[in-house]
C-alpha cells in the first residue's frame, strides 16, 4: 500500500507525510514519517475525524458523517478525508501546496483503490 501513497506524494508538491489510517487511529501505512510519527498522526486524525462528526451532527440534514476535514496551520496545511469503511487518508503539507491538486490527487487515489482501503471492524479480542 506504501507505494499507492508515494504515487500521491510524488505527484503532489508539498507534500510532507500521507498516513492511511483506520478510524479508530491505527496507522494502517504511510509514507514520508517513521512509525512514531505516523502513529502520532492516525491518533490526531482519529480525534479530528469525532470532532468533526459532532459539528456535522449539528447542521440540518446532515446525518453526521465526514468526507474532509482541511486545517490551515502555520507552516502547512493538513487533509483528512474519508477512504472507505472505516479508513481515512490524512496528509501533511508545506504552505506551498496546491490544495486544489491535492484535494484532486487525494479523492482520486480514494475512488482508484477505495475498496482496498476498507478497514474492517476489530474483534473485541483484537483491540489493544
Amino acid at each position: 500500500m506504501d507505494w499507492l501513497l508515494k504515487d500521491l506524494a510524488v505527484t503532489v508538491p508539498c507534500t510532507r507525510h500521507i498516513v492511511l489510517l483506520s478510524a479508530d487511529g491505527l496507522c494502517m501505512a504511510q509514507w514520508g514519517a517513521d512509525k512514531d510519527t505516523a502513529d502520532r498522526l492516525a491518533a490526531a486524525s482519529s480525534g479530528l475525524k469525532s470532532l468533526a462528526q459532532s459539528v456535522a451532527a449539528e447542521l440540518p440534514h446532515s446525518e453526521g458523517g465526514v468526507r474532509m476535514v482541511v486545517l490551515e496551520v502555520d507552516g502547512g496545511f493538513f487533509y483528512l478525508m474519508a477512504a472507505a469503511a472505516n479508513s481515512y487518508l490524512a496528509v501533511t503539507a508545506d504552505e506551498g501546496v496546491d490544495a486544489g491538486l491535492m484535494s484532486q490527487r487525494m479523492r482520486d487515489l480514494v475512488i482508484r483503490i477505495g475498496d482496498h482501503l476498507a478497514s474492517p471492524p476489530r474483534a473485541p479480542e483484537q483491540a489493544p
